[in-house]
């Protein structure tokens, strides 16, 4: 699933590329992606002839605000990416030009936006799980008002860290994961922040010392940047706004290195699971 380095570097691909174009058209095969409105036709009617006056992130939630007070928001979930081009249509199939946009994992073209300038926004999601709503501001404060802190803002401090952390129970890579208590974290970015951190992530939040809280926050603060500007991880479905590759692979520290050598002690990483989901670690650097 993209996660917050991945969602920003599509934002901020798309405000150097769409922002002020106006919406032509909208095209989908698959209408149980718009999950508001639910009725496909209520949808393309109030985004057609829309002017695009700003693009950001909230969590993992890509927001596209567009005139008239509405916004759009797309959740990408498991498989989904947004991609940026012009495509041909053949039959109920979007072909591709030559180039990154003709991957594979790139044809699975559900949800298509023409521009104004013949420019073309299409969402490829191999599962079909990624979600497109349509809302007033109003709707889209209230859908949003569950998420937790920003861990980029600079108003997030390691007392607001602390705060976050102070009111839920569990495990440490599960609350990292609840985007209640801190927005855009998942499986991939909570790994590799717990191995930087050197914290075992079946470790009890009850059982922290402050300095471990603070090697966990300055991870954080180091490990998502570094993703950002390595335009995120590819090594399941994302791909860049041009249908290509990020290159956080090459800073990839434990996830899905299960069997591998430790980059820092030699020790072989070890894989568990966690709630249903895979936890990656070094058994020697991350005692627990």
């Amino acid at each position: 699933m993209p996660e917050l380095p991945e969602v920003e570097t599509t934002v901020r691909d798309l405000q150097k590329k769409i922002l002020g174009r106006k919406i032509d058209d909208v095209w989908t095969d698959f209408q149980k992606m718009i999950k508001k409105p639910r009725d496909f036709k209520d949808f393309k009617k109030g985004i057609e002839g829309r002017k695009i006056e700003n693009i950001r992130r909230r969590g993992k939630n890509i927001l596209i605000d567009l005139s008239g007070n509405k916004a759009l928001l797309i959740h990408q979930k498991l498989t989904g990416h947004l991609l940026l081009g012009k495509w041909k249509k053949k039959g109920n199939i979007w072909l591709p030009p030559p180039g990154p946009l003709s991957e594979k994992v790139n044809t699975y073209i559900h949800l298509l936006f023409t521009f104004d300038d013949g420019q073309q926004l299409a969402l490829s999601d191999l599962r079909k799980f990624a979600k497109a709503e349509l809302l007033n501001k109003d709707e889209l404060k209230k859908e949003l008002s569950s998420l937790g802190p920003e861990p980029l803002d600079k108003s997030f401090t390691f007392e607001n860290f602390t705060e976050a952390l102070s009111r839920p129970r569990g495990k440490i890579k599960q609350v990292l994961m609840d985007q209640t208590v801190i927005a855009g974290i998942g499986n991939i970015y909570s790994d590799e922040i717990l191995w930087r951190a050197k914290v075992h992530p079946f470790k009890e939040i009850s059982q922290f010392s402050e300095k471990e809280l603070k090697n966990i926050y300055q991870a954080i603060r180091k490990t998502l940047p570094l993703a950002i500007k390595l335009c995120g991880e590819s090594i399941s479905d994302y791909r860049t706004l041009s249908g290509e590759t990020g290159f956080f692979d090459k800073a990839r520290k434990v996830y899905r290195r299960e069997g591998e050598k430790c980059n820092r002690c030699g020790t072989v990483i070890k894989r568990v699971k966690l709630a249903g989901r895979s936890a990656h670690f070094c058994p020697n650097c991350q005692k627990l």
